[in-house]
């Protein structure tokens, strides 16, 4: 059993202002792409955008959830990827025209990226709009590390049919007792000689004995990361009150019934006319008036 399959794994510079992160997703992976067909391109950013996801998530230490976005008015019209604290991952993508190949910046053209902090407990989340600054998820989303942690941050991501991963290295403010001028530049440098299948293939400790082999390195065990989607019936039900009683009995008079699919994992929700009127009997039911006596 490959120990790093859909895994984050924490490690840390003993003698030096680093930590780092690998993550590995496997399965989780499958379970976001087997749900829909899509073309290639678009899938290997969408992977890498999920590897980053878990990377970015693990490091805030969240409560709630992140969620990346990436709208585009070229042919990637939305990339959104979810991942809650406890590392549980759900993502989408919607295109139009031929993918076959381009940039980043080629394929979404006028685009922004927007990345949002839900606490998920009735506060208000903190939204962030980056620049599409650089040619891949990584370098745009250093930028937005650097400037909003205001500490250094590197990324390597790769994702491919079977796996997606990523690794992240993060200067910390440094230490007088362990100073190591040397550190990042010797850690980034030796990060940069990573190819994609050694960071899709490796297991997380093969992989850092690799790199780090002549450094103090403790690797922290595993974090499980899960495909998880938070669709319900119920929050289905709750959008279909949002759109009000008339709109929802225009739909079933047009088609019958009302049926809602999931982006993120293909569920699917009907509501027959019986359904769709229980939805508003007890906005429309007033309370009884009190009986005196």
């Amino acid at each position: 059993m490959n120990t790093s399959s859909d895994s984050l794994h924490r490690f840390l510079f003993e003698h030096a202002p680093l930590r780092g992160e690998i993550v590995r997703l496997d399965n989780v992976w499958q379970s976001v792409i087997e749900r829909h067909n899509y073309p290639i391109v678009l899938r290997d950013l969408m992977g890498e955008l999920c590897a980053a996801a878990v990377l970015l998530a693990a490091t805030l230490k969240l409560k709630g959830a992140m969620v990346l976005q990436i709208h585009g008015k070229g042919a990637v019209k939305l990339l959104v990827v979810e991942c809650s604290g406890d590392l549980e991952l759900r993502a989408t993508a919607k295109w139009e025209g031929d993918l076959s190949h381009g940039t980043l910046q080629e394929l979404v053209g006028d685009g922004r990226f927007v990345i949002t902090l839900d606490p998920k407990d009735g506060n208000q989340a903190y939204q962030g709009i980056v620049a599409l600054e650089g040619d891949s998820i990584a370098e745009i989303l250093q930028n937005y590390m650097t400037r909003s942690e205001q500490l250094e941050t590197r990324l390597w991501l790769a994702a491919d049919g079977r796996s997606a991963s990523g690794m992240l290295l993060q200067k910390l403010p440094e230490r007088e007792a362990s100073r190591d001028e040397d550190a990042w530049g010797r850690a980034t440098h030796l990060a940069d000689t990573l190819k994609p299948e050694e960071l899709l293939q490796l297991p997380a400790g093969e992989l850092v004995h690799r790199l780090y082999h002549e450094e103090d390195i403790r690797l922290f065990s595993r974090r499980p990361v899960s495909f998880r989607c938070s669709c319900t019936r119920e929050r289905v039900e709750a959008v279909l009150r949002m759109l009000g009683h008339a709109e929802i009995r225009d739909i079933l008079h047009e088609r019958g019934s009302v049926e809602v699919d999931c982006e993120f994992c293909g569920s699917h929700y009907a509501f027959d006319p019986v359904d769709a009127e229980q939805l508003f009997a007890s906005i429309h039911t007033a309370p009884a008036a009190p009986t005196r006596h």
